[in-house]
């Protein structure tokens, strides 16, 4: 046999687009965490390097200066993000729905199957409702759709999310969820936990915001049925490690709501705003009646409609990002259009 013909032809498996841009967009997690931790450093180190080069115990004026400097410019670079979050807790009218409609992590379709999808990946079924982020703050809870207008305003058990007899809580008490509000039993599932009771959960992972959820959830009193004090139930969905049990479990299995399709959350995923793919979503006709598009009446009609945005270069590509690119129109037909 000749050498050449021992030789077998082997080409490695192309990596998806999607799956590239997972890669990047945990790397970039990974590398904003570094500089964070880099600033902290360089804060420290620089504290303490002139706490021993005054070693007198009342330091003079221009010392205290040199001292309260580098920590305005840490906390300014820190909180930065729960300030924010804590101001937009406090929002009414037109800034509050400007706010909340760009604050959602949306998910990506799911077009491929992510690497260590057992390992590092979460599912569960996802109710059918409205999107929503519920809102706890000075004594009273809003829930702001999609949009960013109001669904309801009503006092919860959430923390700060009620004026009762014992108060409303601290000023800097407040709540933010990530709900599905699920009509048929009037009940708001929580599908992510942002912040709670103050405490920003945004560059914490999956695995740790959703640990969360579950026993400060159940802890608040949320879950209760409703009172005087507590309009609505919350209620978290049961998550699952993508094995072949807990895939069967989220999509065969029964739960209390309409599930409308799968949600897949990579564990070490921040929470994000806009799409990401670190989030994804599946749908077929077993998991989800909203498959496909139907009209006000529930029927299908006989077409399926999608929207594309036309680019100056008259390339048709969806809002993703990158961009797909489904075609390309000539200057005629954009004539035509105009």
């Amino acid at each position: 046999m000749a050498p050449h013909d021992l030789r077998r032809p082997f080409k490695r498996a192309a990596i998806s687009d999607q799956q590239k841009r997972r890669e990047l967009s945990l790397l970039r997690q990974a590398q904003n965490r570094r500089d964070a931790q880099q600033q902290a450093r360089c804060l420290a180190s620089s504290i303490l390097s002139l706490q021993s080069q005054v070693p007198e115990p009342e330091p003079q004026q221009s010392d205290i200066e040199l001292e309260t400097v580098p920590e305005t410019e840490q906390e300014s670079g820190d909180l930065s993000k729960d300030l924010d979050v804590r101001r937009a807790s406090k929002l009414r009218g037109p800034e509050a729905r400007k706010w909340f409609a760009r604050q959602l992590m949306l998910p990506e379709w799911m077009i491929d199957v992510p690497d260590r999808l057992s390992q590092d990946w979460y599912v569960f079924a996802r109710p059918a409702g409205k999107r929503c982020f519920v809102v706890s703050s000075n004594g009273t809870t809003v829930s702001r759709q999609r949009n960013g207008s109001i669904l309801h305003h009503f006092p919860s058990a959430l923390p700060a999310g009620a004026k009762t007899r014992d108060g409303s809580g601290s000023a800097l008490s407040y709540c933010i969820l990530d709900c599905i509000f699920h009509e048929l039993d009037q009940t708001y599932y929580v599908i992510d936990m942002v912040c709670w009771n103050g405490y920003s959960l945004y560059d914490c992972t999956a695995e740790f915001r959703f640990y969360w959820l579950n026993s400060k959830l159940e802890e608040s009193g949320a879950c209760n049925p409703p009172s005087y004090y507590h309009k609505y139930r919350f209620s978290a969905v049961p998550v699952y490690t993508c094995d072949q049990s807990g895939l069967y479990a989220a999509y065969s299995g029964v739960v209390p709501y309409v599930k409308d399709g799968l949600l897949f959350y990579n564990k070490h995923a921040h929470y994000q705003t806009g799409n990401t793919p670190l989030v994804l979503v599946w749908k077929d006709e077993n998991c989800s009646q909203y498959v496909i598009d139907t009209d006000s009446k529930g029927q299908i009609p006989s077409q399926q409609q999608v929207v594309l945005e036309l680019q100056d270069d008259g390339k048709l590509v969806t809002s993703d990002n990158p961009p797909v690119l489904f075609g390309c129109l000539d200057g005629d037909i954009i004539q035509k259009v105009w």
